[in-house]
């Protein structure tokens, strides 16, 4: 038997796991057969300080020391570029993610391939950052795994009970006991919690898709920022040697393996070819993830009011990895009941009671 149990092998359920493996005994189920196989394995890398709701960016800060000591982050920057006809959605937006105006020529200097004879606005935030999501991961699992913790992959969750004060996971013909049970599922969160029998908190998967496309014009697009455009619409990223462009979706589905559509990718590229000198030619390969949200879109951390020893790590959206090291923290610190290190606005607001 074990003290903790956490369902869900992705940068949540592992970050968490490690950081109680260094007081209690922990393992984590995890239905596919490799690790951050969902979100986790879909992400697009970086942390903005300043990207997400007010207390999702106090877990950016939290988090930002951690990243930099652990050797997770290298330079990106993001710019956010408009035409003439956007300036009222590009001065919301600038205003919101804390960018500084730059000119054209300096806009065309950090990406060469924009188009000036639509570009009219851009503005530049040099504090976004890589992250290198698969060390990241992978640290957190030898973390887990040197305090004596075990993680268990192609265990799918079937059965969840509770009897004589333990939870018993049944997983591909496996049992699990331990007192303690987080749900760090992701999509897949409201439905474990039902399984357990507790009332689901609104957490909903939505699709975020993504096309790798070649360098454009034969460009080292190396250190290239991210750049957006307004109201987040579409987005283009370097990655290694090449340029991921997405037409930043968030349909709402069920939860399940996810893949882009072609129609949503094919209006993403329509907005990005609109702002860039170079046609796109030819796609690489395409794919998408689910960024999971509660109602109010910010994560969802502790324990639930109605059944305390089930404890909430979910709601990440596309915050996962940028939180991961101040979220996990969290978690540990009212698992575990020490006094949080966080400002008490920012745990309130992250509470699952919010939501009742």
């Amino acid at each position: 038997m074990q003290d903790i149990l956490v369902i869900g092998g992705g940068i949540a359920g592992l970050s968490a796991a490690a950081r109680l493996s260094e007081t209690a005994k922990v393992t984590v189920i995890e239905a596919e057969t490799a690790l951050g196989y969902h979100a986790s394995g879909r992400s697009a890398a970086l942390i903005e300080p300043n990207y997400g709701a007010t207390s999702v960016q106090a877990l950016n800060r939290a988090s930002v020391a951690f990243l930099a000591e652990g050797g997770y982050l290298s330079p990106r920057g993001l710019m956010i570029i408009a035409q003439a006809h956007e300036r009222a959605a590009y001065e919301a937006d600038i205003a919101v993610m804390g960018t500084s105006p730059i000119t054209k020529a300096e806009a065309l200097d950090f990406v060469p391939v924009l188009n000036p004879e639509k570009l009219a606005f851009a503005a530049y935030h040099e504090d976004a950052q890589d992250i290198d999501t698969d060390l990241l991961l992978q640290d957190f699992a030898r973390t887990l795994r040197g305090h004596g913790g075990t993680v268990e992959t192609g265990c799918r969750v079937e059965a969840i009970r509770r009897d004589a004060g333990l939870w018993e996971v049944r997983a591909s013909d496996r049992v699990f006991t331990a007192p303690t049970l987080i749900n760090a599922a992701g999509a897949w969160a409201d439905g474990i919690a039902q399984m357990a029998g507790i009332a689901p908190l609104g957490i909903t998967p939505h699709r975020r898709s993504m096309a790798r496309i070649p360098a454009p014009g034969g460009h080292d697009v190396r250190a290239w920022p991210m750049f957006f455009g307004v109201n987040e619409t579409w987005y283009a990223k370097p990655d290694a040697g090449c340029l991921l462009v997405s037409p930043a979706d968030e349909d709402p589905v069920e939860p399940h393996d996810a893949w882009a559509e072609d129609m949503t990718l094919a209006q993403g590229l329509a907005l990005y070819e609109e702002m860039v000198s170079e046609p796109v030619t030819r796609l690489l390969s395409s794919w998408a993830g689910l960024r999971s949200f509660a109602p109010d879109r910010t994560l969802v951390l502790g324990r639930d009011p109605d059944a305390p020893e089930f404890i909430w790590c979910a709601g990440q959206g596309g915050y996962g990895f940028q939180t991961a090291p101040a979220a996990s923290r969290l978690l540990a610190d009212l698992v575990l009941g020490r006094a949080p290190e966080m400002a008490r606005d920012t745990v309130a607001a992250l509470q699952p009671d919010r939501l009742r």
